[in-house]
This record gives structure tokens, C-alpha cells and sequence, in this order.
């Protein structure tokens, strides 16, 4: 029998008089990257003290409540003149520790890695405030791996990281004479120095070179050239001078990083919608399955509800309907969308009810996103489409009534006011009483934001996804129309119908009444896209950047 496992909590202990602080790594960009005892550290936080860029990547790990200060800003100018930052990072952490509270300070990268999160760990240490260290990826390693460059093969080639900042004649001249990898931590305006260094230094100019900006994002993007080089590809693709010269970049010189090699291995970049932005007509509760679909596939989903969901207008139906689920009135309820089980879930909390009341009752849902949100619920579907998701795949497998082994003839159908008569008029060909109840009302929603109403109207959305008629509508309705660069994807022929009626040139057509097979689609359309540039010789572009002065506006 193998020894027990030591176990440690989850949450570090706080100490009467006494926080704790967790200096923890929040990796390059990407939030699939945080490390499970990240993820513990953040559900436990009682303040979060993070850099500006890794806030977005964090923060969703948090617990509700937790209290974020601000960062504070370093005014050079301020500093040089003699002007104090009144209050630093090192002491935020150490405030919100003393006053006996769990503080996280995230940090890009790797803390281990950071000399500023460095300095307040000694900090911590000098004030006697217990901390720990939560590694995260760190970002000169990360960011060649999701830009498709290993840096060492099977014979141990030599790794060098570089810190162009801070590196120095000597560190130059070291990294110089290596004949291995090297990796240097950069801005955008700086490669062709720390480029012109390296060659100063012994490197040959025709050394291979890759620069990654925005390394690990949906965002990111990859240059290939050597050292010689690099100056004039980033002056042919006007990449510089720009105004985010500044941000920062990950550059690969060595074999490692040769163009031939990384075709074959850039992973990350050569998905099949990566970095479009596609626009979800739905909540993000209702779109949460299907958002995280489009980002397996690269894309940045933006979710914009196009209806509202409000109680019905005369709620005494319902309330009827759902008395009779207790007291025996039903052999069966069908519930044909998420906001139904909503609806009759809220009117069982109103009544003290919960699932036990459909003890004796069949459930049958339409969609794997209903089955789900019962099963939240705590009611495991008896009957769910074998086939088609919809109201006419529910009557395929639906039984007809035998009044042998059916002791009630009736069906508690709640839903829509809108909905269609498909399933009322199947389940009474098949023998069944179906009491037709709206549980609520569909309604227009209010317009998105005024910058999300440009970005439709002005193409800088690369993809919409249609899942209804009633989407195409609600959204032209309230945000106007997409521009035509914009690719529209339907999820059926009515859709599709509707789009065109509204001047909308359909690219896309689910081969399945499925929102997931909608994205599997579009991610299709996306692949055959990229393969033609590829064949064409032509530079692989999102659609949004098919748009009049897309491409003068890009800077990386």
C-alpha cells in the first residue's frame, strides 16, 4: 500500500493580526495557462492586486467581492523631478496583509522572473508578512511555443534569454559568440537594435529571426526574417513607426526559428478562425458552450443579446399549469428551450417547490443545452432527439398515446409567446392533450453599445452567427445592418431566408439545426478561406480587414 498523499489547503490560513500574500504568475496572456493552484489562490483572494495587462486574465477566477486596487501609475517625468509615488505596489500588498486579509498580486509571466515582484517579496519578508510563490509560464518560454519555434532539439541546443532593457556590452557580447538560441524580451521599436547588437556582436546577419507580439492571444502575431533583415520587413509592412512601438515582443534568433520549420509547427496562429472576431446574438449565459467552441477554433466571440425575456402578461396560466404538475395532472412536460426551464424553475422557487415535484412525471427536452440546464436543476431528461435538434426531431421520437400504458393523456408544454405550433400539432396527431402555456415573453432588447453598433455597421466584425429568424431581425432592428464584408453564418434555411429578405448575402449553412454545428461550419469556411491564400500565394487575412482602409489602419 503506497503512503498517503500529503495534503495542503487549498487557501492559505490567515493568523489573528496576520494576512498572507501569494505572489503568483499569471503566464503570457492566454488564461488557459494559469496554473490550478492559481485558480485555487484567486477563488481564495480577499484583495487582488494585479498588473493592468493580467487583470482580464485573473480576475474571472475570482470570487465576487474581492476588492481590486489600482495599480498606481509611475510618472517618470514626476520620479525624475523629484516627486514621490505616494503609494507603491509593495505597499499596497503589505496594507492589505496587515490588515489580516489573503491578497494575490499577479504578475505577467513568472514572479520568479519579475524584479519588481522581487522586491516586494523582500518586502513581505523584512515586514514578517507570510507569503507564497505561485509559478506561472513564463513568457519568454510561452510565447515561442504558441509562435510554433521550440527553442532546444534532440542534441541540447544552447538557450540564451536576454532582457533587452537592461542587457548590457557584455551580455551582448556573450550571447553574441553562442552559436544556440536566443531569446530576447523586447518592444516592437526596438528589435532591429537589439538585432544590430547580436550581428555587432559575431552573429551572422543572415541568422534566422522570429518576433511575436501579443505572444499567446488572439491577438498575436508573428514575423519571420534574420537579423539582417528585420528592419526592412517591418518598414515594407509599415509596422513601424507606430504609436505601440512600445508594446512588448518575444524575438527567437537561431535555426530554431528558420521559416520552413515554423510553417510546419505555428499551431496557434493557423487556426481556423484565429483572431476573428465573431458576433454572438445571444447572453452570455446562453452562449457560454458556443463561445468556448469558437475560441478552440482561435476566434474572439462577442456576445450581443438581441432579446429580452419578461414574464407573461397574464401569468395565471402558468401558475396553473404548474400546480397540476404536483397533483398528477401530467404524463409528460417538454421543455423546448433553456429560458423554459428558467421560467418554470423560477415558479417552482416562488411556490417552495424543487425537483422532487416532477417525481412520477416524463421530462423531455429539446437540445443539448436544455437537457443541461434540467440536469442543473436536478432532472435527468427521459427523452431527448436521437437525431435533428428541434421540435421535429423531439416527434420522431416521440410515443404515441396508449392508453394502456399511459394512465394520463396530457402534456404541460411551457414556452414562448412566439413560438411555432410544429410540436402542439405532432403531439396531438399522436394522441396526447398538450396544454399550450406561455411561460414568457420574448421582446426586443435594448441596442449594444454604441461602438458595438459601428463595429456591425462598418465591417469590423469578421463573422455574425445567426441561430433564429427572429436573431437576423432583432439585430438588424437594433444595431443595423452588417457590412458586407462581414461573413454570415445561419443556422437553417428559414434563417437563412430571413437574412436574405433583410439584404444579407449568406456565406454559411449549418448542415444541422445546431449552434454547434453552426461554429463547426464557420470554422470549415474559415479553413477552405486560409487554404485558398496559402495556394494563392496571398497573405492570410481576416475578413473584417477586406474592408476600405482596414489595412492602412493595422499597425501589428
Amino acid at each position: 500500500m503506497s503512503p498517503a498523499r500529503p495534503t495542503t489547503s487549498p487557501v492559505p490560513p490567515v493568523f489573528a493580526g496576520h494576512g498572507h500574500v501569494t505572489f503568483l504568475g499569471a503566464g503570457p496572456g492566454d488564461p488557459g495557462l494559469l496554473t490550478l493552484r492559481a485558480v485555487e489562490a484567486l477563488a481564495g483572494a480577499d484583495v487582488l492586486i494585479a498588473e493592468p495587462d493580467v487583470l482580464d486574465v485573473v480576475r474571472d477566477h475570482a470570487r465576487a467581492g474581492v476588492s481590486t486596487p489600482e495599480l498606481p501609475v509611475v510618472d517618470e517625468a514626476s520620479a525624475a523631478a523629484g516627486v514621490p509615488v505616494l503609494r507603491d505596489a509593495a505597499n499596497l500588498v503589505m496594507e492589505a496583509a496587515r490588515g489580516g486579509r489573503r491578497v494575490v498580486r499577479a504578475v505577467t509571466g513568472d514572479p520568479g522572473l519579475d524584479g519588481d515582484a522581487g522586491t516586494e517579496m523582500l518586502a513581505c519578508a523584512a515586514a514578517g508578512i507570510p507569503f507564497e510563490v505561485v509559478p506561472g509560464v513564463a513568457t519568454a518560454v510561452g510565447v515561442p511555443a504558441y509562435a510554433g519555434v521550440p527553442l532546444r532539439d534532440r542534441q541540447g541546443t544552447d538557450v540564451r534569454f536576454v532582457d533587452a532593457r537592461t542587457a548590457d556590452d557584455r551580455c551582448w557580447a556573450e550571447v553574441g559568440a553562442s552559436d544556440g538560441t536566443v531569446v530576447v524580451s523586447t518592444t516592437l521599436d526596438a528589435v532591429a537594435a537589439a538585432a544590430g547588437e547580436l550581428v555587432a556582436a559575431g552573429r551572422k546577419p543572415d541568422t534566422p529571426l522570429t518576433v511575436t507580439v501579443a505572444g499567446t492571444t488572439t491577438r498575436q502575431r508573428t514575423w519571420n526574417a534574420t537579423l539582417g533583415t528585420i528592419a526592412q520587413v517591418f518598414k515594407q509592412g509599415k509596422i513601424l513607426p507606430s504609436p505601440e512601438g512600445h508594446r512588448p515582443v518575444i524575438a527567437v534568433v537561431g535555426e530554431r526559428s528558420a521559416p520552413a520549420q515554423r510553417d510546419q509547427l505555428s499551431w496557434f496562429e493557423s487556426k481556423p478562425l484565429f483572431g476573428w472576431r465573431v458576433l454572438v446574438p445571444r447572453t452570455k449565459e446562453q452562449a457560454a458552450s458556443l463561445s468556448d467552441q469558437l475560441r478552440s477554433y482561435g476566434a474572439v466571440p462577442h456576445e450581443v443579446p438581441t432579446i429580452a425575456v419578461e414574464p407573461p402578461r397574464t401569468p395565471q396560466q402558468m401558475e396553473r399549469a404548474v400546480k397540476g404538475l404536483v397533483t398528477g395532472r401530467y404524463e409528460w412536460i417538454a421543455f423546448t428551450s433553456v429560458n423554459a426551464v428558467k421560467a418554470v424553475r423560477e415558479k417552482f422557487e416562488e411556490y417552495g417547490l424543487d425537483a422532487r415535484a416532477f417525481a412520477g412525471i416524463k421530462v423531455a427536452a429539446v437540445g443539448e443545452q436544455t437537457a443541461a440546464a434540467l440536469v442543473d436543476f436536478g432532472v435527468k431528461p427521459d427523452l431527448v432527439p436521437s437525431g435533428e435538434q428541434s421540435a421535429a426531431g423531439l416527434l420522431e421520437d416521440w410515443p404515441p398515446y396508449d392508453p394502456v400504458f399511459d394512465p394520463i393523456d396530457r402534456v404541460f408544454l411551457p414556452r414562448a409567446d412566439i413560438a411555432t405550433e410544429t410540436l402542439v400539432a405532432g403531439l396531438i396527431e399522436l394522441g396526447w392533450e398538450v396544454d399550450d402555456v406561455t411561460a414568457y415573453r420574448t421582446v426586443r432588447a435594448s441596442p449594444p453599445p454604441a461602438e458595438t453598433r459601428e463595429a456591425i455597421k462598418g465591417g469590423g466584425f469578421d463573422a455574425v452567427l445567426f441561430t433564429s429568424s427572429s436573431t437576423v431581425r432583432n439585430l438588424v432592428g437594433i444595431a443595423g445592418k452588417p457590412h458586407n464584408v462581414t461573413v454570415i453564418a445561419c443556422i437553417g434555411p428559414a434563417t437563412a431566408k430571413t437574412a436574405e429578405e433583410h439584404g444579407l448575402r449568406v456565406d454559411v449553412l449549418s448542415p444541422e439545426p445546431s449552434v454547434h454545428k453552426l461554429a463547426e461550419a464557420l470554422a470549415e469556411f474559415g479553413t477552405r478561406r486560409r487554404e485558398a491564400a496559402l495556394e494563392a500565394g496571398d497573405p492570410v487575412t481576416r475578413p473584417s480587414e477586406r474592408r476600405p482602409g482596414a489595412r492602412r489602419r493595422r499597425t501589428t
